[in-house]
């Protein structure tokens, strides 16, 4: 691995992308229902959602969960007290209505255990969530990576509770504090452009624990520079995306 090198070609890529030349104008999350920042019903909508946000079409899930927001026979979905609620089999015909789930069983489950959560512990409010952790990135992810992990299934996963925060500081009025503590999200496609740019072997690419070995390379790739990891990842996400443009 060459560090000056690969430090190069990620400057000209976020150029690339900051000049419109890798596209990104209308990005995953962007299909949503256009809620007041500030509400409680945004933090909900950028929330549970992404607890299924994994091996799948990032643009479908947004979609999707849009589409059962906005029927009024399934956004009770987005409500962690109305979900308590209904029976399982109800919770369930919401979820797939959209194909907002598509493991219909274990991600039911999953969207009830967070939704007994944030009802029992946080008055259905994923801003008294962070309020709790003083809005601190370091926190909130000690919290709920490593000291109530079972409480947040799939939320507490590596990538997932990154790009989570992530989204949260771009549509959602938090001001979190410590947002350099955000590792960048390895899903598929930053594993596949740090590959692409030498940051991982071929040998590495396929092995079990690549998300944290990625996470770890990029962080520490990008100490005492002027990028911090996770401000690098649409750019990544999109060069990725569109077949690893040539760089300019």
């Amino acid at each position: 691995m060459n560090k000056q090198e690969i430090l190069y070609k990620i400057n000209k890529i976020y150029n690339m992308w900051k000049s419109g030349k890798l596209g990104g104008e209308f990005m995953p999350e962007d299909y949503n229902p256009k809620l007041i920042k500030s509400s409680r019903e945004n933090y909900l909508f950028f929330t549970l959602p992404m607890a299924l946000n994994y091996q799948r079409n990032s643009y479908k899930l947004w979609e999707s969960a849009t589409l059962t927001f906005n029927d009024k026979n399934t956004s009770f979905i987005f409500y962690p007290d109305l979900v308590l609620k209904k029976s399982k089999e109800e919770i369930m015909s919401a979820l797939t209505k959209y194909k907002l789930a598509l493991q219909k069983n274990k991600q039911t489950d999953i969207w009830i255990s967070l939704c007994k959560t944030l009802n029992e512990n946080f008055n259905n409010n994923v801003e008294n969530l962070l309020k709790k952790c003083n809005f601190d990135i370091k926190i909130i992810k000690k919290y709920i990576q490593i000291e109530h992990k079972k409480d947040f299934p799939y939320l507490s996963g590596n990538k997932i509770c990154n790009y989570w925060l992530y989204v949260l500081s771009q549509y959602t009025d938090a001001k979190f504090k410590n947002l350099d503590s955000l590792t960048i999200a390895p899903d598929t496609h930053i594993i596949q452009a740090s590959k692409k740019l030498g940051l991982i072997s071929e040998d590495e690419f396929s092995k079990n624990d690549i998300q944290l070995v990625v996470a770890k390379r990029w962080e520490n790739l990008l100490n005492n520079t002027n990028f911090s990891p996770i401000e690098i990842h649409t750019p990544l996400w999109l060069w990725s995306r569109n077949g690893f443009k040539n760089i300019e």
